[in-house]
């Protein structure tokens, strides 16, 4: 199968970077998967070991951002999509209460490293006159609900973000898509928000969320979509689950 050309993306060791990478070189692309888990990467380059390029990245160093991506193989430099998947949410606790040093995490990670790693990358983009970037954003960034505090912050963020990004591009090629999902289950996302697997089960139960692959399913169609095309951004969620209404505390 001939190339159509290389896709990075984040976050790439489990869940939805996982489960974005198989896509990706199932659709004919030559794949970055960087995160921090080398092991895990090296486990899903063995798999396709002509298509994937395992790449050890914590991104909240963005200190060392820059020189990483330019020590990437002649063969993998031209990166023609850039996927913005690797993310985190930790605690749910309302904000007196919530750990500084977890806010700290989900802003350089959801934040700070999504910010510095694209300006690194589009550059290039703009010299070869393509490119598409590809954000996951959520629908937290959107709806607020009790413990989403920075976590729908930096969502919320990113959303923006990708929105100005696009209008700072108009009269590029460069196409540019926020992706926001809403309950999506099979992945490591509630574990590490909880730090328990008990209760990270409980978040979807008696539900059929959606999973990893509706999600690679979505950033395949709009990446297959003609050039002209641009999906500024997705809200998808599961059919047992809705915006819901305003809440309201009442007094006894």
């Amino acid at each position: 199968m001939n190339c159509k050309g290389i896709a990075f993306v984040t976050g790439a060791s489990a869940g939805f970077g996982q489960a974005i990478t198989h896509r990706m070189v199932h659709d004919g692309y030559h794949v970055i998967a960087a995160a921090r888990r080398k092991e895990k990467l090296d486990q899903l380059a063995q798999q396709y070991p002509k298509q994937i390029y395992p790449l050890e990245l914590d991104i909240r160093n963005v200190s060392h951002i820059k020189s990483i991506i330019d020590q990437l193989p002649a063969s993998f430099q031209s990166i023609d999509i850039l996927i913005n998947n690797a993310g985190l949410a930790l605690g749910i606790e309302p904000v007196p209460q919530i750990s500084l040093d977890h806010w700290d995490q989900m802003i350089q990670t959801n934040v700070t490293g999504l910010i510095h790693l694209t300006q690194h990358i589009i550059g290039g983009m703009l010299e070869r006159k393509r490119g598409h970037i590809i954000s996951l954003g959520s629908i937290a960034g959107t709806y607020p609900y009790s413990g989403g505090n920075v976590y729908g912050a930096t969502k919320a963020f990113v959303a923006q973000f990708m929105l100005n990004l696009k209008t700072d591009l108009l009269g590029t090629p460069i196409r540019i898509t926020n992706i926001e999902p809403g309950l999506c289950g099979g992945t490591e996302f509630s574990n590490v928000r909880l730090n328990d697997h008990q209760k990270a089960k409980n978040v979807y139960a008696g539900t059929t969320p959606l999973t990893a692959q509706d999600i690679a399913e979505t950033v395949s169609w709009v990446v297959g979509l003609p050039p002209h095309v641009n999906i500024n951004r997705i809200e998808m969620m599961p059919v047992c689950q809705a915006p819901g209404g305003l809440s309201v505390s009442r007094k006894e």
